[in-house]
């Protein structure tokens, strides 16, 4: 079930499902409305986004509320997360999947949000987006590649295909851009080979999570994306692959892509060429890793659930995007 695209003037409800808003700057805050208002959307917040305990989290009561008043509200056309964190799971169990599935709605963010994500496209068939949260549109200047790669995925139904930046940081979000260091960019090809598939993923951690759980959508017939922020480092890296590799459907998989690993994860070239040529369930299917998302800049924006083409050559590299349902 594909949302409603955004157009100019419809309002964006932010809300934070994981980690409180009140962690996020004033001016990353200010930065971020501007940034969204300048697309020409309107912004409006959750009731409890700043609320905040020990754990710089809130209440499930709250954040289900907010929630619930987002997709509820028919003024409100998507819905942005402030920012990821860890206890998204946490609402699972208690949110209304009726009334999400009859007031269908973009919901975009990623990290700890894939939980929230795939859970969502399990019990409604709602299409959701991997990409920005809130807080990456408070960069000073926030990536053109982001706000393109945003925009194609959310504002219309043209088929579109995830090129490689130019760049890449992973600098703090929060960092000036005057200071942040951008490297070279470019894609790492695996294994080679074509696939078509619907598209599920995102946060590599988060999704295991949710095995065993009423939670977690079929992978049969998917181009599967994980990614893993600076905590992930290769010995937990392969120990959560290694997890996911033991899904009964994991054969049915026909293609992988990998988001780019922050430099904090001491994650080297070499050392995932190894990891993912010792896993024997791998074997015969397209694989490309350092693609824009994650928790990396710039960032692109992945619809789950939706059909796709991945080609992996060793001349090119090439994701297609068929923004219908699979």
């Amino acid at each position: 079930m594909l949302p409603n695209r955004l157009t100019p003037g419809d309002e964006i409800r932010v809300l934070a499902p994981s980690t409180s808003m009140a962690v996020i700057k004033g001016k990353q805050i200010e930065n971020a409305v501007q940034c969204l208002e300048s697309l020409g959307f309107n912004i409006s917040f959750g009731k409890y986004v700043d609320e905040h305990d020990e754990f710089f989290s809130t209440s499930i009561k709250h954040r289900l509320k907010d929630l619930h008043d987002a997709f509820q509200d028919p003024n409100v056309k998507g819905i942005l997360t402030a920012i990821g964190g860890y206890n998204v799971n946490q609402l699972l169990k208690n949110i209304d999947y009726n009334l999400i599935k009859n007031n269908p709605k973009i919901l975009c963010g990623h990290g700890d949000i894939t939980a929230l994500q795939l859970a969502i496209y399990k019990k409604t068939g709602l299409i959701t987006y991997s990409g920005p949260h809130f807080s990456t549109f408070g960069m000073k200047k926030t990536s053109a590649y982001t706000l393109q790669s945003f925009l194609e995925a959310v504002t219309n139904d043209a088929p579109f295909e995830i090129i490689p930046s130019n760049i890449w940081s992973d600098d703090k979000w929060y960092i000036e851009e005057e200071e942040r260091q951008y490297l070279p960019n470019e894609y790492m090809i695996i294994q080679e080979g074509t696939a078509e598939g619907k598209l599920i993923g995102g946060n590599l951690s988060t999704i295991n999570l949710l095995q065993g759980t009423e939670f977690l959508p079929s992978i049969e017939d998917s181009i599967f994306f994980i990614e893993d922020d600076e905590e992930s480092h290769p010995l937990s890296f392969e120990r959560n692959l290694q997890a996911l590799l033991h899904l009964p459907q994991f054969d049915k998989v026909r293609g992988i892509m990998i988001g780019r690993f922050q430099k904090g994860s001491n994650m080297t070239e070499s050392a995932l060429r190894r990891i993912i040529e010792s896993k024997y369930e791998l074997r015969g299917i397209p694989i490309v890793a350092n693609v824009n998302f994650g928790h990396t800049d710039p960032i692109t924006t992945i619809p789950i659930g939706t059909k796709a083409t991945l080609e992996v050559f060793t001349e090119t590299v090439e994701v297609y995007i068929d923004q219908n349902e699979y």
